[in-house]
């Protein structure tokens, strides 16, 4: 119990303080999550969004992959990030090992299929709704998918959102690919991970808080715009 008030004050302190150090990982936390996210956003809405209303063979087999990369170990991404990115990889001569890029491409792996199964199932549910409307008016497949997401988007906005939780509490794929390396490629639960192989639980624990203070303003942040419990679909 002392240590989880010692982790509360030293939290409390980082954040009045201004803490250079924690800004800083903050900020870094904040720009590989939100860009890895917006980047699986853009790739799996639309290929949910595809898969709801196309018909096509093996597509049973399709969604079934899908939902099992839900689960994908991100250990297992890391490693196969790193080997891509690694000098002897096809990639290697690129250089993104151990920056910051290759953690946004371990943490797009990783949201991409959550996103795409939640925005599958969305849109399926809409499709079954406006199936018989849309094919009336006679629309191409590209005006179906906009008018589904369209009118999905709060429940494509908690898809995303998802993602951004999977992304922003990853450990072990960035930290592979990364090298948490300070002033560099260190985010929050890197941070979180080097302290507490140190001993230093109070620090750790301050910056636990300081990750879980971020997730949920940033959550609440997002519906308070949108204005998704006031209206929309449940």
């Amino acid at each position: 119990m002392g240590d989880i008030w010692e982790g509360l004050e030293a939290a409390f302190w980082l954040i009045v303080t201004l803490d250079p150090e924690l800004v800083q990982i903050s900020l870094r936390s904040l720009q590989v999550s939100i860009t890895a996210v917006a980047i699986a956003a853009l790739i799996g809405v639309p290929f949910g969004a595809w898969l709801a209303i196309s018909r096509f063979r093996r597509r049973r087999a399709t969604i079934a992959v899908l939902n099992a990369l839900m689960g994908l170990p991100p250990v297992v991404v890391g490693l196969f990030v790193y080997l891509l990115l690694s000098r002897s990889g096809p990639f290697g001569v690129l250089g993104l090992l151990y920056t910051p890029t290759a953690m946004i491409i371990a943490q797009v792996i990783i949201a991409t299929p959550l996103i795409a199964s939640i925005s599958h199932q969305a849109i399926r549910d809409l499709w079954a709704d406006y199936h018989d409307l849309l094919i009336s008016l006679n629309t191409t497949k590209r005006q179906r998918m906009r008018a589904l997401v369209w009118d999905g988007r709060r429940s494509l906005l908690t898809a995303t959102l998802a993602g951004f939780g999977r992304a922003i509490g990853e450990v072990g794929a960035i930290m592979i690919v990364g090298g948490n390396i300070e002033n560099a490629t260190r985010v929050l639960t890197t941070s979180i991970a080097l302290e507490t192989s140190k001993g230093n639980f109070a620090l750790a624990l301050g910056l636990g808080f300081v990750l879980i203070a971020i997730a949920i303003a940033i959550n609440l942040g997002i519906h308070a715009i949108s204005g998704t419990e006031r209206e929309g679909r449940w």
